[in-house]
């Protein structure tokens, strides 16, 4: 899969791009049913990042002295090359929310056109974010198995990535005997059950009442949390060396990832931020316990071993976000039904 080009040319003459404002509803249109294709556009992008053929910035945090358990943070990136796109992902996360019974998280993607600069299209990225969040975690799944097919797979945290990481793993073709359930809500974890119930998940869904007792009968671990730090901190849990898709980055303690092959998605980018693996190397002064990225695995450079916990933990890149933003653009400019906002962009001439 490639990434198409932005709607002006690097060569003819330079004009403004239309603005088209993209809903979520829109997004969600040109998504559904996509799995496996979006998979794909995230190896893809993972390769292009790896090769160097991309900018992305460390992500920028707004935080709140009033409201500390809010933030904000934008994702700067660029695609380079003809094909590529620059953009921002400008996404909030608030916790009290969830208890207002709304989403806890909100966001919108800005896609800029590379030749002038000019923005041309600001779409709905909530979707997008859960979207790619989840490519990401089910190519790291599929790429770390390592020869083996998990039959049970436990979900902690239950919130809308846990449940588009389920949708990416059924749409792909995964399957289980059984799928295990905890939050720290119960009401969450009831939800999160009636869910999977009603989108057919195959296998019998257990809610466990710890962490403990769902890591020890799951041979694939998928932490979707809101965890600010860790609260997993025996290794011994881990002793049957289950595939963990560390998403929410900070559940683990330093203990558990020191007794891992750890795979991440951007070293630099994932060694920050009190990220479980920023602890770990805070702890013993060096990043020796990192195994590689997943593109590494890709390229075959590095095979975690059958005999340790393999955990990949994905900062997000915001190239994943423009990836994905791009792919819904061009989908919707392909059947027309772009919505562009007439005067976007007044002033556009020099001396008026």
């Amino acid at each position: 899969m490639t990434i198409a080009r932005s709607p002006t040319w690097e060569s003819g003459p330079v004009t403004v791009p239309p603005f088209a404002v993209v809903s979520g509803g829109q997004v969600q249109q040109a998504l559904r049913g996509r799995e496996k294709q979006i998979v794909a556009l995230i190896e893809d992008t993972y390769r292009l990042h790896a090769a160097g053929d991309s900018v992305n910035p460390p992500s920028h945090f707004l935080r709140f002295p009033d409201r500390p358990s809010a933030r904000i943070i934008a994702l700067p990136a660029s695609i380079c090359g003809e094909a590529g796109v620059d953009g921002l992902k400008w996404i909030s996360s608030v916790p009290q929310n969830v208890a207002a019974g709304i989403p806890r998280a909100s966001a919108v993607l800005i896609l800029n056109d590379r030749r002038t600069g000019y923005p041309f299209a600001c779409l709905e990225a909530s979707i997008i974010s859960a979207t790619r969040t989840a490519a990401s975690a089910v190519l790291a799944a599929d790429r770390l198995r390592r020869g083996r097919h998990p039959t049970c797979v436990g979900f902690v945290g239950t919130g809308l990535i846990a449940r588009y990481i389920h949708t990416f793993l059924a749409g792909t073709g995964w399957s289980f005997d059984a799928i295990g359930v905890h939050d720290v809500s119960a009401d969450s974890a009831a939800g999160f059950r009636c869910y999977l119930e009603q989108s057919g998940a195959t296998g019998c869904i257990v809610v466990h009442d710890s962490v403990e007792q769902l890591i020890r009968v799951s041979d694939l671990v998928v932490f979707a949390t809101v965890a600010a730090r860790p609260h997993v901190s025996d290794p011994a849990w881990f002793a049957h060396h289950p595939l963990v898709l560390h998403v929410s980055l900070r559940d683990l303690a330093p203990e558990v990832v020191l007794a891992s092959d750890n795979i991440v998605d951007d070293v630099e980018h994932c060694l920050r931020a009190d990220t479980s693996v920023h602890l770990a190397e805070r702890l013993t002064g060096n990043r020796d316990f990192v195994t590689g990225t997943l593109a590494d695995v890709m390229a075959g450079h590095v095979t975690p071993s059958a005999d340790r916990t393999a955990v990949f933990s994905p900062f997000g890149l915001g190239v994943l976000d423009l990836a994905v933003g791009k792919y819904v653009y061009d989908e919707l400019a392909g059947s027309g039904q772009l919505h562009f906002v007439d005067d976007f962009f007044h002033e556009l001439r020099r001396y008026g």
